[in-house]
């Protein structure tokens, strides 16, 4: 047997891109250097960390003193004087600094960006281009180069021009997601019920994501016709990816979803349910799975029941308050555990449509750091380094055959490069570098 049929389909593809092997395979970025001058903004970070796992030397650019980012952690929790999330972020990346402000930092970038194939920023719509060193100057100096502009409200447009604040939660409020998201609203409730933010930082992550993929597309233009181009990026708009079809919904039916917690007006069960030790999902999708999951909690007979016994009856909103009890009177009795094995135990037994019964653990951060199965397939990696000690770090999220992401070191202290990369890269000498410091200026 050849090696695609010897191994069991999971053994092989282990063994094809295993993270701890990605050494042994070439990268599909290392011919690129990226510029990453993201100012109090994960969204840029995230960016130039893709391109960074996926091979591209990324030169970070902070200010003399380092970037107010580095400062954005839990409780202001700092480890050896960095925030915990820059930690994650600044991985595989030199880090330099320099004055853009200054006229002789300005010139300094200039001679760094002739050298650079990518640049990415996160500053106020036009601030670099009232510096001069904005797309519209630098690309006359290399016309090769792609350059990515990430802010709330993008480059161009009323907001924009306002010259309004960008910020993460901005990105979640003005796309719609935090008015969707949340408890419903209930007069007989005592908590009122408010908008509800999604996640740690979704709106730069969602910005960064997105980024990262326009920079991509741009390479691959680049690559045929030669020429770079500016890559524009709202995080709003980014999440309005992520809403589905709410933005739909009223365009073209006048509706509008509002908060309905863990509830759904698409379909349902589709929902977390309580258990003896904790939460699990439970979706049903169609007629059949939904057949399957009341036999599994001991009543087939709700098939029936004018409030259940069609898709869309079930999705009212009181059906959904009615049969989320129910669920939960027989989940209740068991752990989280159990009640996942019941319906692996019971959809075995089933075929097509009638196996459509989904659940899973609600895990805590820890539980999710813990659990083997991410730790197998290379999620988090310990990695020591002589000025952090050792760090756990998320691995990049793809698992690639031929050229996989990687982490090559973890992150570096304001300014650790700047005598390798203005040395080497631009020239300078020594005492050059001695007076810039002394100026200011890096």
């Amino acid at each position: 047997m050849n090696e695609n049929t010897s191994l069991n389909w999971y053994e092989w593809a282990k063994s094809q891109s295993d993270p701890r092997k990605a050494s042994q395979h070439p990268e599909a970025l290392d011919d690129l250097l990226v510029l990453d001058l993201s100012y109090a903004s994960f969204g840029g970070l995230v960016a130039s960390s893709i391109l960074a796992e996926l091979g591209a030397r990324v030169i970070r650019i902070e200010p003399p003193g380092g970037d107010p980012a580095r400062e954005f952690s839990p409780f202001g929790l700092m480890h050896e004087g960095t925030g915990l999330a820059y930690l994650v972020e600044g991985r595989n990346k030199h880090h330099i600094t320099l004055d853009l402000e200054d006229e002789e930092g300005r010139d300094l970038f200039r001679q760094l960006v002739v050298h650079a194939d990518v640049v990415i920023e996160t500053f106020e719509p036009g601030f670099l281009d009232s510096l001069g060193i904005g797309y519209r100057q630098v690309r006359d100096m290399n016309p090769r180069l792609i350059y990515a502009a990430l802010h709330t409200y993008g480059q161009f447009g009323p907001k924009a021009r306002e010259g309004r604040q960008a910020s993460e939660i901005a990105n979640q409020a003005y796309s719609g997601l935090v008015y969707i998201n949340g408890e419903p609203e209930d007069a007989n409730r005592s908590v009122h019920a408010v908008p509800t933010k999604t996640g740690s930082w979704y709106g730069w992550y969602a910005e960064g994501l997105f980024a990262a993929y326009g920079t991509l597309a741009a390479l691959v233009y680049r690559r045929q016709s030669g020429k770079g181009q500016m890559v524009d990026v709202s995080g709003a708009e980014c999440i309005m990816k992520f809403i589905d079809y709410n933005m739909g919904w009223y365009h073209m039916g006048g509706g509008v979803k509002e908060r309905l917690g863990n509830f759904d007006p698409s379909v349902f069960p589709y929902t977390f349910i309580q258990c003896k030790d904790g939460y699990t999902f439970m979706a049903a999708y169609n007629e059949e799975a939904f057949a399957t999951l009341m036999e599994i909690i001991g009543r087939p007979e709700l098939v029936q029941d004018p409030r259940f016994s069609t898709f869309l009856k079930r999705t009212s909103y009181e059906s959904e308050e009615a049969l989320q009890r129910i669920l939960e009177e027989w989940s209740l009795q068991y752990t989280v555990d159990e009640v996942i094995d019941k319906v692996a135990e019971a959809t075995a037994k089933k075929e097509g449509r009638a196996a459509a019964v989904v659940t899973g653990k609600v895990c805590r951060p820890s539980q999710t750091f813990e659990e083997r199965n991410w730790w197998d397939r290379g999620v988090f990696r310990k990695v020591y380094d002589p000025v952090y000690g050792e760090l756990s770090l998320q691995g990049p999220v793809w698992k690639m055959t031929g050229t996989p992401p990687r982490i090559k070191w973890a992150c570096r202290p304001v300014g650790a490069d700047n005598e390798a990369v203005y040395c080497r890269l631009l020239g300078l000498g020594r005492s050059q570098l001695e007076r810039l410091k002394a100026c200011g200026v890096i």
